[in-house]
Protein backbone atom coordinates (compact mmCIF):
# COMPACT_ATOMS: atom_id res chain seq x y z
CA UNK A 1 0.00 0.00 0.00
CA UNK A 2 1.27 3.39 -0.93
CA UNK A 3 1.70 6.28 1.41
CA UNK A 4 -1.02 8.26 -0.39
CA UNK A 5 -3.54 5.51 0.09
CA UNK A 6 -2.71 5.41 3.77
CA UNK A 7 -3.24 9.14 4.17
CA UNK A 8 -6.59 9.01 2.29
CA UNK A 9 -7.78 6.23 4.52
CA UNK A 10 -6.83 8.13 7.67
CA UNK A 11 -8.67 11.24 6.42
CA UNK A 12 -11.76 9.19 5.64
CA UNK A 13 -11.66 7.61 9.09
CA UNK A 14 -11.40 11.08 10.72
CA UNK A 15 -14.38 12.38 8.69
CA UNK A 16 -16.49 9.37 9.60
CA UNK A 17 -15.67 9.84 13.27
CA UNK A 18 -16.62 13.53 13.12
CA UNK A 19 -19.86 12.72 11.35
CA UNK A 20 -20.76 10.07 13.97
CA UNK A 21 -20.08 12.48 16.80
CA UNK A 22 -22.32 15.11 15.17
CA UNK A 23 -25.15 12.59 14.79
CA UNK A 24 -24.79 11.51 18.41
CA UNK A 25 -24.96 15.10 19.56
CA UNK A 26 -28.07 15.78 17.48
CA UNK A 27 -29.78 12.65 18.82
CA UNK A 28 -28.82 13.53 22.38
CA UNK A 29 -30.15 17.15 22.16
CA UNK A 30 -33.89 17.45 23.08
CA UNK A 31 -36.25 18.34 20.22
CA UNK A 32 -38.45 21.44 20.28
CA UNK A 33 -41.69 19.37 20.38
CA UNK A 34 -40.54 16.85 22.92
CA UNK A 35 -41.80 17.41 26.51
CA UNK A 36 -39.27 18.19 29.12
CA UNK A 37 -38.70 15.77 31.90
CA UNK A 38 -41.55 15.93 34.45
CA UNK A 39 -43.89 17.82 32.11
CA UNK A 40 -47.13 16.42 30.60
CA UNK A 41 -47.69 16.13 26.93
CA UNK A 42 -49.76 19.22 25.80
CA UNK A 43 -52.03 17.02 23.72
CA UNK A 44 -52.79 14.78 26.65
CA UNK A 45 -53.31 17.81 28.87
CA UNK A 46 -55.81 19.27 26.37
CA UNK A 47 -57.67 15.96 26.24
CA UNK A 48 -57.89 15.91 30.04
CA UNK A 49 -59.27 19.47 30.09
CA UNK A 50 -61.87 18.59 27.45
CA UNK A 51 -62.89 15.52 29.45
CA UNK A 52 -63.19 17.60 32.64
CA UNK A 53 -65.31 20.23 30.85
CA UNK A 54 -67.53 17.53 29.36
CA UNK A 55 -68.03 16.06 32.82
CA UNK A 56 -69.04 19.50 34.15
CA UNK A 57 -71.47 19.92 31.24
CA UNK A 58 -73.00 16.52 32.00
CA UNK A 59 -73.33 17.34 35.71
CA UNK A 60 -74.92 20.74 34.99
CA UNK A 61 -77.28 19.18 32.49
CA UNK A 62 -78.33 16.58 35.03
CA UNK A 63 -78.83 19.24 37.72
CA UNK A 64 -80.87 21.36 35.30
CA UNK A 65 -83.11 18.39 34.49
CA UNK A 66 -83.67 17.70 38.19
CA UNK A 67 -84.50 21.36 38.86
CA UNK A 68 -87.01 21.38 36.00
CA UNK A 69 -88.66 18.26 37.42
CA UNK A 70 -88.81 19.87 40.87
CA UNK A 71 -90.37 23.03 39.45
CA UNK A 72 -92.97 21.01 37.56
CA UNK A 73 -93.79 18.99 40.70
CA UNK A 74 -94.05 22.15 42.81
CA UNK A 75 -96.31 23.77 40.22
CA UNK A 76 -98.54 20.70 40.14
CA UNK A 77 -98.67 20.56 43.96
CA UNK A 78 -99.54 24.25 44.16
CA UNK A 79 -102.27 23.88 41.55
CA UNK A 80 -103.76 20.95 43.46
CA UNK A 81 -103.55 22.94 46.70
CA UNK A 82 -105.27 25.93 45.09
CA UNK A 83 -108.08 23.75 43.75
CA UNK A 84 -108.47 22.05 47.14
CA UNK A 85 -108.66 25.41 48.94
CA UNK A 86 -111.30 26.65 46.48
CA UNK A 87 -113.35 23.51 47.03
CA UNK A 88 -113.01 23.69 50.81
CA UNK A 89 -114.04 27.35 50.77
CA UNK A 90 -117.06 26.53 48.64
CA UNK A 91 -117.97 23.63 50.95
CA UNK A 92 -117.63 25.87 53.99
CA UNK A 93 -119.96 28.39 52.34
CA UNK A 94 -122.48 25.75 51.21
CA UNK A 95 -122.60 23.86 54.50
CA UNK A 96 -121.84 26.61 57.02
CA UNK A 97 -125.27 26.23 58.66
CA UNK A 98 -125.20 22.44 58.95
CA UNK A 99 -124.91 22.39 62.76
CA UNK A 100 -127.65 24.98 63.19
CA UNK A 101 -130.01 23.12 60.89
CA UNK A 102 -129.33 19.86 62.70
CA UNK A 103 -130.29 21.54 65.99
CA UNK A 104 -133.47 22.89 64.40
CA UNK A 105 -134.58 19.46 63.26
CA UNK A 106 -135.88 18.58 66.73
CA UNK A 107 -138.04 21.69 66.73
CA UNK A 108 -139.32 20.87 63.24
CA UNK A 109 -140.19 17.34 64.38
CA UNK A 110 -142.08 18.76 67.36
CA UNK A 111 -143.96 21.13 65.07
CA UNK A 112 -144.91 18.20 62.82
CA UNK A 113 -146.22 16.26 65.80
CA UNK A 114 -148.15 19.31 67.00
CA UNK A 115 -149.76 19.80 63.59
CA UNK A 116 -150.77 16.14 63.50
CA UNK A 117 -152.20 16.36 66.98
CA UNK A 118 -154.11 19.53 66.13
CA UNK A 119 -156.06 17.64 63.46
CA UNK A 120 -157.83 15.57 66.12
CA UNK A 121 -157.42 17.77 69.21
CA UNK A 122 -160.47 18.87 71.12
CA UNK A 123 -158.67 21.18 73.53
CA UNK A 124 -157.17 24.29 71.87
CA UNK A 125 -155.23 25.10 75.02
CA UNK A 126 -153.26 21.85 74.73
CA UNK A 127 -152.21 22.82 71.20
CA UNK A 128 -151.24 26.32 72.36
CA UNK A 129 -149.25 24.88 75.25
CA UNK A 130 -147.41 22.55 72.86
CA UNK A 131 -146.49 25.43 70.53
CA UNK A 132 -145.35 27.53 73.49
CA UNK A 133 -143.13 24.68 74.70
CA UNK A 134 -141.55 24.32 71.26
CA UNK A 135 -140.95 28.07 71.08
CA UNK A 136 -139.25 28.14 74.48
CA UNK A 137 -137.06 25.16 73.57
CA UNK A 138 -135.98 26.75 70.30
CA UNK A 139 -135.27 30.15 71.87
CA UNK A 140 -133.24 28.52 74.65
CA UNK A 141 -131.17 26.54 72.14
CA UNK A 142 -130.45 29.60 70.00
CA UNK A 143 -129.50 31.72 73.00
CA UNK A 144 -127.33 29.19 74.81
CA UNK A 145 -125.61 27.51 71.84
CA UNK A 146 -125.50 30.24 69.20
CA UNK A 147 -125.59 33.44 71.30
CA UNK A 148 -128.65 34.69 69.43
CA UNK A 149 -130.76 36.99 71.61
CA UNK A 150 -133.98 38.86 70.94
CA UNK A 151 -134.59 42.40 72.13
CA UNK A 152 -137.30 45.04 72.06
CA UNK A 153 -140.06 45.46 74.64
CA UNK A 154 -142.64 48.24 75.04
CA UNK A 155 -141.32 50.81 77.49
CA UNK A 156 -137.65 50.35 76.50
CA UNK A 157 -135.74 53.54 75.74
CA UNK A 158 -135.61 54.22 72.00
CA UNK A 159 -132.14 53.73 70.50
CA UNK A 160 -131.82 54.49 66.78
CA UNK A 161 -128.72 52.28 66.65
CA UNK A 162 -130.77 49.13 67.32
CA UNK A 163 -134.38 50.23 66.68
CA UNK A 164 -136.03 51.09 63.40
CA UNK A 165 -138.91 53.50 63.98
CA UNK A 166 -141.79 52.90 61.58
CA UNK A 167 -144.06 55.41 63.30
CA UNK A 168 -144.34 57.76 66.28
CA UNK A 169 -146.88 59.58 68.39
CA UNK A 170 -146.73 62.38 70.95
CA UNK A 171 -147.39 60.99 74.39
CA UNK A 172 -146.90 62.10 78.00
CA UNK A 173 -143.39 60.70 78.36
CA UNK A 174 -140.17 62.37 79.48
CA UNK A 175 -138.00 60.76 76.76
CA UNK A 176 -138.57 58.67 73.60
CA UNK A 177 -139.62 55.13 74.49
CA UNK A 178 -140.98 52.14 72.60
CA UNK A 179 -144.76 52.31 72.43
CA UNK A 180 -145.17 49.06 70.51
CA UNK A 181 -142.89 46.42 68.98
CA UNK A 182 -144.03 45.16 65.61
CA UNK A 183 -141.01 42.95 64.97
CA UNK A 184 -138.41 41.87 67.48
CA UNK A 185 -134.76 42.64 66.88
CA UNK A 186 -132.02 40.06 67.13
CA UNK A 187 -128.35 40.20 68.06
CA UNK A 188 -125.68 37.63 67.35
CA UNK A 189 -123.38 38.14 70.31
CA UNK A 190 -122.90 41.95 70.23
CA UNK A 191 -123.80 42.48 66.56
CA UNK A 192 -127.28 43.45 65.44
CA UNK A 193 -128.41 41.12 62.66
CA UNK A 194 -131.96 42.50 62.53
CA UNK A 195 -133.20 45.82 63.83
CA UNK A 196 -136.40 45.87 65.85
CA UNK A 197 -139.30 47.58 64.07
CA UNK A 198 -141.08 49.75 66.60
CA UNK A 199 -143.59 52.52 67.23
CA UNK A 200 -142.05 55.32 69.30
CA UNK A 201 -143.68 57.50 71.92
CA UNK A 202 -142.23 61.01 71.68
CA UNK A 203 -142.43 63.53 74.57
CA UNK A 204 -145.38 65.91 74.18
CA UNK A 205 -143.99 68.38 76.72
CA UNK A 206 -146.40 67.54 79.50
CA UNK A 207 -143.80 65.57 81.47
CA UNK A 208 -140.50 67.08 82.49
CA UNK A 209 -137.39 64.97 82.88
CA UNK A 210 -136.87 63.83 86.47
CA UNK A 211 -134.92 66.37 88.51
CA UNK A 212 -131.58 65.32 89.93
CA UNK A 213 -131.99 63.79 93.36
CA UNK A 214 -129.85 65.18 96.25
CA UNK A 215 -126.96 63.08 97.41
CA UNK A 216 -128.07 63.04 101.08
CA UNK A 217 -131.01 64.20 103.25
CA UNK A 218 -128.80 66.80 104.93
CA UNK A 219 -128.13 68.49 101.58
CA UNK A 220 -131.83 68.66 100.76
CA UNK A 221 -133.00 69.96 104.18
CA UNK A 222 -133.06 73.76 104.51
CA UNK A 223 -130.65 75.25 107.02
CA UNK A 224 -132.42 76.41 110.27
CA UNK A 225 -132.60 80.13 110.84
CA UNK A 226 -130.45 81.65 113.59
CA UNK A 227 -132.14 81.43 116.99
CA UNK A 228 -134.80 79.03 115.75
CA UNK A 229 -133.48 76.26 117.93
CA UNK A 230 -133.76 78.39 121.08
CA UNK A 231 -137.37 79.39 120.52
Amino acid sequence: MSMEDTEDKEEQTAENAAAGESVAQESAAPGEDSPKEGEKDPLEEAKDKIAALQQQVDELSKANTELKEQVLRRAADFDNYRKRMIQEKQDAFDYANTNLLKDLLDSLDNFDRTVQAAATATDPKAIADGVTMINKSMVSMLENKYNLTAYGQPGDAFDPEVHEAIGSSNDPVAEPVLKAVYLKGYKLKDRVIRHAKVMVSMPDGSVSPAAEQPDSPEESAPAPEAGEGNA
